[in-house]
């Protein structure tokens, strides 16, 4: 794998992005980089300006009674709920509060809820965080979870997206393939980095990346 390189948001200088230039396997496809979010998902400063920023993106008519944060987004999701109040984004909830909630994840991969966390999703305006959204799958499934559930989706937003839209949902999010020109995604059988024999780097998920040592 290349050297870590630096991209800085064209919004706000202080937000920055980390890419590896590499061959990465992800569960929903391959990857010619893998992008690096751990500081901004756990640095309390990097935290607290991504979602400022991605407040801003958010019209005060958007109704936001909780905030599912999926791929360890929940510091992010905290000081989002805490930036919309501030700026007066309406809540139904009976506090005038934002609720903050994790999904749970079946062995088969399947996002589900307990019933102590329905009331914070049946009938509820859900703002949906993540770190990536490439293929556009994970929100797809998110979004179908959070329906069958009885949520109205009021918005989806991320850190980086390759996709404007998903299921005519608009994405908002810091940093787009305009960001990165080279990045491309492809599906495991139509992989153009398997097809020209490139080792596989590492497999990569929300959590981080495993690099394979080749022999």
């Amino acid at each position: 794998m290349k050297e870590l390189i630096k991209i800085h948001s064209k919004s706000h200088p202080n937000i920055e992005l980390k890419a590896i230039h590499g061959h990465f396997v992800t569960p929903n496809s391959h990857i010619n980089h893998y992008l690096d979010m751990t500081t901004m998902k756990t640095r309390l400063s990097e935290a607290s300006t991504a979602a400022k920023e991605l407040s801003r993106q958010i019209m005060l008519s958007t109704v936001v009674d909780t905030i599912v944060c999926i791929d360890g987004c929940e510091i992010i999701g905290a000081f989002l709920a805490e930036e919309l109040t501030r700026a007066g984004v309406y809540s139904r909830n009976a506090h005038q509060t934002i609720y903050i909630v994790t999904p749970e994840y079946s062995t088969a991969g399947q996002m589900l809820f307990r019933d102590n966390y329905l009331p914070m999703i049946k009938d509820k305006n859900v703002l949906l965080l993540l770190a990536s959204a490439t293929t556009g799958r994970t929100v797809t499934k998110a979004v179908q979870t959070l329906t069958y559930y009885g949520a109205t989706i009021s918005g989806v937003s991320a850190i980086f997206s390759a996709a404007n839209s998903v299921m005519g949902i608009p994405i908002n999010a810091l940093f787009n393939t305009s960001d990165i020109p080279e990045y491309k995604t492809y599906s495991s059988e139509e992989c153009a980095l398997c097809k020209e024999k490139q080792p596989i780097d590492a497999f990569a998920n929300a959590y981080g990346y495993s690099a394979i040592h080749q022999v």
